[in-house]
């Protein structure tokens, strides 16, 4: 009788175990039938400004959930296209990324839209001690001399452009360096209105970058700093100096007339003056 009870458990198992094999293999082959597109991905690390190649990219299937905005399904259609942001490897490679059909490749492909690239020298200490990479933003000050009227001049260190992209150091644009490099030119993203400015700047006096937090974009009008404001030196106040008055010559008497009259019979005399 034991036997039997034993047997009958063991058969029930088995039912169960079957049920439960089959239920699982059902809910695997239905989520495996989750519709599939084919993505454009990079198959190599593509920096931004260069030119897309067939041995740079492949399709993989991609779920038609969650396609990305902009995906491509066909690498013949990106063919010497540009890139104008990075694409890492794995990524898929999305007409946002990607530069207007006929554009060339290199820096002029990763300037955004009404703004201009200029080139500033730099040494050591003016580029930040090569912190100031592709990506980054910088400050620019300029050291100049003020005029104070009257041929008087004031040194005066001063911020005139704040939050300026880095677009290249030297000739190199790419961005997934983080080393420093010394380097003796930083090429600059600006307005045109804000290249005026640092083209006048660099003209009148010395230029010097201060490097910023990428997520700061705060802006600080100051109005600069003199030598005697940074030393707190006191203000001279030049008194004029003292005008002599030269006093009024007194003005010369009016010369007098006089005519002597003898008088008669006694010989006496009189005097007799006028002006």
């Amino acid at each position: 009788m034991k036997n039997v009870k034993a047997f009958a458990l063991l058969l029930v198992a088995a039912v169960l175990g079957l049920v439960a094999a089959i239920y699982a293999n059902n809910w695997v082959g239905q989520h495996n039938k989750v519709a599939a597109n084919k993505v454009v991905v990079a198959t190599v690390d593509i920096p931004a400004g260069s030119r897309l190649e067939p041995e740079m990219l492949t399709t993989i299937d991609w779920p038609a959930t969650a396609l990305p905005t902009g995906a491509v399904a066909d690498p013949a259609a990106l063919k010497s296209r540009v890139v104008k942001q990075d694409v890492v490897r794995g990524e898929a490679v999305i007409d946002g990324k990607l530069a207007p059909v006929g554009t060339m490749g290199g820096l002029s492909a990763v300037i955004a839209e009404g703004k201009r690239a200029m080139t500033v020298r730099v040494n050591d200490v003016v580029g930040v001690a090569g912190f100031a990479l592709p990506g980054n933003y910088v400050d620019i000050l300029v050291h100049a001399q003020r005029d104070e009227g009257k041929g008087e001049t004031k040194p005066i260190s001063k911020t005139v452009l704040e939050h300026v992209l880095v677009l290249a150091v030297a000739q190199e644009a790419g961005r997934d360096d983080t080393k420093p490099k010394v380097v003796n030119a930083v090429t600059l993203e600006l307005s045109l209105a804000d290249s005026e400015k640092l083209d006048l700047a660099r003209s009148i006096g010395t230029l010097s970058l201060a490097l910023r937090n990428q997520s700061d974009e705060a802006t600080v009008s100051t109005a600069g700093i003199t030598r005697t404001e940074l030393l707190g030196e006191p203000k001279v106040f030049k008194t004029a100096a003292p005008v002599r008055v030269t006093p009024p010559r007194p003005r010369p008497a009016a010369p007098r007339h006089c005519i002597e009259v003898i008088e008669m019979p006694d010989g006496s005399t009189r005097q007799s003056c006028f002006n």
